[in-house]
């Protein structure tokens, strides 16, 4: 299991999962051993062995689609820890999360605290979690564009989100996504400058590109 980011208080542990190739991602407060797991997307017996010799406190939810809940029930019944996740997603999940998220609020875990931030446009509850210069972006932003959209109007609320929400965090600040790698937020501005400098169809939406659509 690859450590992703390792920072003066928290360690970031990535489990990419099959079937749908989705990251569940593990943080650990260094200090106390006390740690989250940002969405149950599948194999659930690896994401159960990556947080043994930690304290589980919390399975945060990006969103609700399938291939980020995948492991949730198993999960929430063998780790017996609350689920948070945004009021809007609770109808896509096997169950009530035990706590909804708002923009702005905190989670507290040991010495880490994560920043939470709503940013519908994939879905209209998703979340990003920021905690330093980290953040776990599930579907929200990638390496090279934003997440999928179904409408026009998804893709116009996403690029809002990501622009309001994400390009004002620092230059330097390491996104580590739903699925694939990480990126640097410096990147991803620079290349929707380019896309933001050209002209698009009223009717783009699905798989976009920064610099390719």
């Amino acid at each position: 299991m690859p450590i992703v980011d390792k920072g003066d208080h928290v360690q970031i542990d990535k489990i990419e999962t099959a079937p749908f190739g989705t990251n569940a991602y593990v943080l650990v407060c260094r200090a106390t051993g006390d740690s989250v797991l940002v969405d149950a997307p599948g194999e659930s017996h690896r994401i159960e062995e990556s947080l043994k010799g930690t304290n589980a406190k919390y399975i945060l939810l990006t969103h609700g689609h399938i291939d980020h809940i995948g492991a949730l029930s198993e999960l929430k019944s063998r780790l017996q820890v609350p689920i948070a996740a945004h009021a809007s997603d609770t109808g896509s999940l096997p169950s009530q999360p035990d706590i909804l998220l708002n923009d702005g609020d905190g989670i507290a875990f040991g010495n880490v605290k994560l920043k939470v931030l709503h940013t519908p446009g994939h879905t209209p509850g998703s979340l990003c979690f920021l905690t330093d210069r980290y953040l776990l972006s599930g579907d929200t932003i990638f390496p090279g564009g934003p997440g999928r959209t179904n409408t026009p109007r998804d893709l116009e609320q996403i690029i809002g989100s990501i622009t309001r929400k994400i390009f004002v965090l620092p230059d330097n600040t390491r996104i580590h996504p739903g699925h694939g790698d990480s990126t640097v937020l410096q990147k991803e501005k620079e290349e929707f400058a380019v896309f933001s400098s050209k002209s698009h169809s009223s009717s783009l939406c699905g798989d976009v590109l920064w610099l390719s659509s």
